[in-house]
C-alpha cells in the first residue's frame, strides 16, 4: 500500500471574515468551530485509520487538529507507546502579515486549549519570518520541500497534516489561483520513493471533507 497523506486546511479563523490579515495569529471564529465538528463527522473512518497526527503551530491550526481530529489524537495518545500530535514549525503559513505570523512558544504553552500538546519542539526564532521562515519565494519553496522529504521519510502510511492555504499550495505545487476551502481535506500520494523533490500525486478522489467555504488566504488577496 503507497503512503497516504491527507492535507487539511483550517477552519474559519477571524482573519477570514472580513480580510482583516492585520490581527495576529487568529484564532478560529464560532463558525470555525462548527466547521470543525464538520470536519470530525465527516472523517469517521480517517479518525480510527490515520497513525500520525502533524499540525502548524498557529492558533487557527491547532484548534482545527483539536476540534476536528480529536478521534485521531485520543487514539494515538492512548497506545503504548504514546503518539502525540507533532506541531511542525515547517507547516506555518507562507506570509509574514500579523494573521500569518505565530505566537511565541511560551504563549501557546500557556494557553489552557492547547494543554497536553508539546511545543518543545518549536524553534526559538520560529516566527520570525526569517531566514529558512522567510516569505521569499526560494525560502517557501524550500520550505515546503522539506516538508514533503520529511512526511516521505516517516515510517507511518496514513498521515493526517492541517495547515494553511498558501503552504498547502506550495507543498502540492498546485496553482496558486486554485482555491482550497476552509477544513477541505485532499488526498495525495508521493509520486516516487526517491526523487529530490518528493513530490505528490493527487488521489483521483482527491477531496475527502469539506464543511467550508473557499475564504481567500493572504496569499490570494496580494495576487488579486
Amino acid at each position: 500500500m503507497p503512503k497516504v497523506i491527507h492535507l487539511t486546511r483550517h477552519a474559519q479563523a477571524e482573519h477570514n471574515v472580513d480580510e482583516d490579515y492585520s490581527i495576529p495569529d487568529p484564532p478560529l471564529t464560532p463558525l470555525g468551530r462548527h466547521q470543525s465538528e464538520e470536519l470530525y463527522t465527516q472523517t469517521a473512518e480517517l479518525q480510527q485509520s490515520a497513525d500520525l497526527l502533524v499540525t502548524s503551530p498557529l492558533k487557527r491550526t491547532l484548534q482545527t487538529t483539536i476540534i476536528g481530529y480529536r478521534g485521531i489524537r485520543a487514539r494515538l495518545e492512548s497506545q503504548n507507546p504514546a503518539k502525540p500530535i507533532i506541531v511542525l514549525s515547517r507547516l506555518q503559513e507562507v506570509n509574514d502579515l500579523p494573521c500569518d505570523t505565530g505566537s511565541s512558544r511560551d504563549e501557546l504553552k500557556q494557553n489552557d486549549e492547547f494543554r497536553g500538546i508539546d511545543f518543545e519542539s518549536l524553534e526559538d526564532d520560529w516566527n520570525s519570518k526569517k531566514g529558512e521562515f522567510s516569505p521569499r519565494s526560494v525560502a517557501v519553496r524550500a520550505r515546503a520541500r522539506w516538508v514533503r522529504r520529511w512526511l516521505r521519510d516517516r515510517p507511518e502510511q496514513n498521515i493526517v497534516v492541517v495547515a494553511h492555504g498558501d503552504i498547502l499550495r506550495q507543498i502540492t505545487k498546485i496553482s496558486p489561483f486554485k482555491a482550497w476551502a476552509n477544513t477541505e481535506v485532499r488526498k495525495f500520494t508521493f509520486v516516487s520513493d526517491g526523487d529530490d523533490e518528493a513530490d505528490l500525486v493527487a488521489s483521483p478522489v482527491e477531496t475527502e471533507a469539506r464543511a467550508g467555504a473557499e475564504d481567500p488566504t493572504s496569499g490570494e488577496i496580494a495576487k488579486a
